[in-house]
């Protein structure tokens, strides 16, 4: 197996996780305050590594080619399966709407079109490489990554002097930096193309934990850099503030130019969104398309490619065209339930019960063993009831106004 499919690998799971959330983060994070934010960036890096690395020894356990439904089968019972099924569904769709629409936004800066249009040009373009095959995509998608990092380099380059740092020593307060946990869980979100990368790397368990491992790394360092420059260039009051931002509904990127100096850095940054958002599409449409030819048991030859392509894109075209709000809502929604649920619990479960019911054994596990599958268990569920919480008092709340 070559380097560069290694290194492919590597770059497919960064990109995803770098991607929407590059937008909506630092709207979500900048109300509670630098440092709290960057304390829950550190955690949320961590939780989610390990329960990839958790999903990724439940996936090696199974044939190669199998994804998630025919793993929850297997471990969890018809139930677990039915939940699988919604949940990944859910997450993967809601996922894919939020970077079709912050895609086509960013599209439209660039070139002037009805939202509509640009959305269509840039869902379907992404489709038809993902249809080109796994060997195809990983190709294209390193050159977006490796384009996405040149323009995050300038972007650094050139914003770190515009850093005011009395904007980052702004007191938050813990409480409320709690609240941009889901996203924060969304924003390191690439579990759900795991399962493709087993075939694709020969199912070479060494090669697949350091894609795990280097990929998150490096959306964790990104992040960090991110939140830095964007907290300490955008103010949070005002009408190009990150509470404004919240409240139309619009990614970060687009006041971020309304305070810099540098003329070239606000079409830097358009370009970082733009690269950003196309590979975290890459990886969630991927995994989706293999998720619905092992659920639906759809070949992918022939016809059965055009109708998984169908059911990926026609969805997604409908609810990014038509919802307005659909770039933060559902990088909000996704987080707290499909993440915690999908992406943390359902791992957890299915090693557990493969582990200690079973009796599979592994070329290497996570250490810890049941003390650490019970404490990420338990942190998981956590975010999951804070996040049902949130839900259900914003309901309230908005019925009363209403």
């Amino acid at each position: 197996m070559g380097k560069w499919t290694a290194l492919n690998a590597v770059f497919l799971v960064a990109g995803t996780c770098i991607g929407g959330g590059m937008l909506a983060l630092p709207v979500a994070a900048g109300v509670g305050g630098y440092f709290p934010s960057m304390f829950w960036l550190a955690i949320t890096w961590l939780l989610m590594t390990a329960s990839s690395l958790l999903l990724l020894e439940a996936n090696l356990w199974m044939a190669e080619g199998e994804h998630v439904i025919s793993m929850a089968k297997r471990f969890l019972g018809p139930i677990g399966q039915a939940i699988s099924w919604i949940l990944y569904l859910y997450i993967c769709y809601a996922s894919l709407v939020s970077y079709a629409a912050g895609g086509g936004r960013l599209l439209q800066i660039q070139i002037p079109m009805p939202k509509e249009l640009a959305i269509l040009i840039f869902a379907v373009v992404l489709t038809l490489v993902i249809y080109l095959g796994t060997k195809i995509l990983g190709r294209i998608n390193t050159i977006f990554f490796l384009g996405m990092m040149g323009a995050y380099v300038l972007l650094v380059g050139l914003g770190i002097e515009e850093v005011q740092h009395h904007l980052l020593m702004r007191s938050g307060t813990w409480f409320t930096s709690t609240f941009a946990i889901p996203l924060l869980l969304t924003s390191f979100s690439h579990q759900t193309m795991v399962p493709s990368l087993t075939p694709y790397l020969k199912k070479n368990g060494k090669l697949l934990r350091r894609a795990i491992v280097w990929g998150t790394a490096i959306a964790f360092l990104v992040y960090a850099l991110w939140l830095t420059l964007v907290l300490g260039i955008v103010p949070i009051e005002g009408k190009t503030g990150l509470i404004e931002a919240y409240v139309q509904g619009v990614p970060t990127t687009q006041f971020v130019t309304e305070h810099v100096q540098g003329a070239f850095l606000g079409p830097i940054v358009h370009f970082f969104s733009f690269f950003a958002i196309v590979t975290s599409f890459f990886g969630i449409a991927l995994g989706l398309f293999d998720f619905l030819s092992d659920g639906l048991r759809i070949p992918e030859t022939g016809l059965g490619k055009i109708a998984l392509g169908m059911l990926v894109l026609i969805p997604v075209l409908f609810f990014a065209s038509f919802y307005e709000r659909a770039f933060l809502v559902a990088m909000e929604t996704t987080g707290g339930i499909g993440d915690s649920a999908l992406n943390g619990i359902i791992p957890i479960l299915m090693v557990w019960v493969g582990r200690y019911h079973l009796g599979y054994k592994s070329e290497w596990s996570l250490p810890g063993g049941r003390p650490l599958l019970t404490l990420l268990l338990l942190a998981f569920t956590s975010i999951l009831v804070w996040e049902a919480v949130m839900l259900s008092t914003n309901i309230v709340l908005n019925s009363l106004v209403g």
